[in-house]
C-alpha cells in the first residue's frame, strides 16, 4: 500500500491554521482511500528540524567513513530526512505564507532533503513523485490583484520542488485567512468562506483520486 508524507509547517494548531485543516482534509480522504496504507508525519512547529549548518553541509559532499563524530550524527539525522521523501509515493505539504514565503521551519527542512548529486541535479531521486502543496495566505496574491508581485511561495516551491527536486507538483490555495479576524477585511469575509470551502473540496477530490492513481 501506499505511504503517504505528510509534512505541517503551521505556527498554529489545527482548527486556528488553513493549511492544517486543509491537509487534514486531504490526509483523512488519503486515509480512507488506504485503510491499509501508511502515513509518516511531521509537525515542523512541534518538532523542528535544526537549521541547516557547516557539519551537515560538509557531511553531505563528503565520504562516510572520514566523518567526525559531529559529522556522523549530522549525517544520520540529515539521511532519515531525505530517505523519508524517497521511500514516499506521495508528498503532503502545509505552507502558509509567513512574510510573502514559506515558514523557516519548512525551509530548514528543504535544506536538510535537498542534497545535490542525489534528491537533487541531473537525477534526481524522488522525481515524479507527485506532491501536494497546501499554500494558504492571509490576502489574495493571485494574478492580477495588486499583491500578485508578492507571492513567493508557490513561485518557490513550485522551482525548487519540482524544477530542482523533480516532483509532480500540485497546489491548493485558501487565501483571505485573515478576513474573519481583521477588521478592515470584513467585506471579504464572504469570498474568505468560499475560498476556504473550495480548498477543503479540492483537497478531498485530489487525495481520492491520486490515492486511485497509486493503487491502480
Amino acid at each position: 500500500m501506499p505511504t503517504l508524507l505528510h509534512i505541517d509547517s503551521s505556527a498554529f494548531p489545527q482548527g486556528a491554521s488553513a493549511s492544517r485543516d486543509v491537509a487534514a482534509s486531504f490526509r483523512e480522504a488519503w486515509q480512507r482511500e488506504n485503510p491499509d496504507g501508511t502515513v509518516v508525519y511531521r509537525d515542523l512547529a512541534a518538532d523542528p528540524v535544526p537549521h541547516i549548518d557547516a557539519t551537515a553541509i560538509s557531511a553531505g559532499f563528503s565520504d562516510p567513513a572520514g566523518h567526525t563524530p559531529e559529522q556522523q550524527a549530522a549525517w544520520a539525522a540529515r539521511l532519515a530526512l531525505i530517505e523519508e521523501l524517497e521511500q514516499a509515493d506521495a508528498v503532503l505539504i502545509g505552507a502558509p505564507m509567513y512574510n510573502f514565503t514559506i515558514p523557516s521551519t519548512l525551509k530548514a527542512w528543504l535544506d536538510h532533503v535537498i542534497l545535490m548529486g542525489r534528491t537533487g541535479g541531473d537525477s534526481p531521486s524522488a522525481a515524479g513523485t507527485p506532491v501536494t502543496v497546501v499554500a494558504s495566505r492571509g490576502g489574495s496574491y493571485a494574478p492580477g490583484t495588486p499583491r500578485e508581485g508578492f507571492e513567493f511561495v508557490q513561485t518557490y516551491l513550485e522551482k525548487l520542488l519540482g524544477g530542482m527536486l523533480g516532483l509532480e507538483v500540485d497546489f491548493i490555495v485558501p487565501e483571505l485567512t485573515l478576513a474573519r479576524t481583521t477588521p478592515a477585511m470584513a467585506d471579504l469575509i464572504e469570498l474568505a468562506d468560499a475560498s476556504r470551502a473550495k480548498a477543503h473540496q479540492d483537497a478531498t477530490e485530489k487525495a481520492r483520486k491520486l490515492a486511485a492513481r497509486l493503487s491502480a
